[in-house]
């Protein structure tokens, strides 16, 4: 029965010889793997500083919603307050007026 593999390629696994031959030329060129490490290196904190700039932009479109959308609660808080103070004034004892004006901390 024939193998389908070619002669000269190993069916076990890796030859050891290779595996010493990549460390020693590994150590050979040295300078190349660094230079290898340290532009991966550079390239990995590039796309990790990309996202982080896009995160930021994200925040800051929530913040700007948030502003508006508080603006928005402050105004409608003010309308219903405007409205209740003007009923109780219509109350001819005032009583109602008085105790809404403690509530809200007005003066007047």
């Amino acid at each position: 029965m024939a193998s389908s593999a070619p002669p000269g390629s190993a069916t076990a696994g890796q030859d050891p010889r290779k595996a010493v031959g990549l460390i020693a030329n590994a150590m050979k060129r040295k300078d190349s793997f660094i230079q290898f490490f340290a532009m991966t290196g550079i390239l990995l904190l590039s796309v990790r500083s990309l996202g982080q700039k896009y995160r930021i932009h994200d925040l800051e479109e929530d913040m700007s919603a948030l502003k508006e959308e508080q603006q928005t609660l402050t105004t409608r808080l003010s309308n219903i307050k405007q409205g209740l103070l003007h009923e109780a004034s219509l109350d001819t004892t005032g009583l109602f007026a008085s105790r809404l004006r403690h509530l809200f901390g007005d003066e007047n």
